[in-house]
C-alpha cells in the first residue's frame, strides 16, 4: 500500500495523543536519535514526513509537560506559538523570527 495519496499527505505513525508516556518517550528518542540521518541522506519528502512527525511528537510532550524547566527563549518561543494554528510552515517563521531577534 503507497502512503502516499493524492492530497500529498502521509501516514505517519500513531496519533501521539493516543501514545501512553513511555511510548510517546520513546517515539521521541527514536526520531531524534535518527534526525541527522535523515537530514543528510533522506529524500525531501522523508524530510518532510520527519518534520512533521517530530513536530507533532514535540507538540504532544509539551501539551502533556507544561510546567517543565525551559529557558527564557523556549518560552517566548511557546507564547508565539500558542497565538495561532500549530503548523509546520507557522513554527518554522516563529522560531525564526525568534532566532533573528
Amino acid at each position: 500500500m503507497n502512503a502516499h495519496d493524492e492530497r500529498g499527505t502521509t501516514m505517519t505513525g500513531v496519533d501521539p495523543n493516543r501514545l501512553d508516556d513511555q511510548q510517546l518517550m520513546k517515539e521521541l528518542e527514536t526520531i531524534h536519535r535518527t534526525r541527522h540521518d535523515t537530514l543528510l541522506y533522506g529524500s525531501n519528502d522523508a524530510l518532510r514526513v520527519h518534520n512533521e512527525r517530530m513536530a507533532q511528537l514535540e507538540g504532544e510532550y509539551l501539551r502533556r509537560n507544561p510546567r517543565r524547566p525551559s529557558s527564557p527563549m523556549a518560552q517566548q518561543l511557546a507564547a508565539h506559538l500558542a497565538a495561532v494554528p500549530l503548523t509546520l510552515p507557522v513554527m518554522t517563521l516563529v522560531r525564526r523570527s525568534l532566532l533573528t531577534d
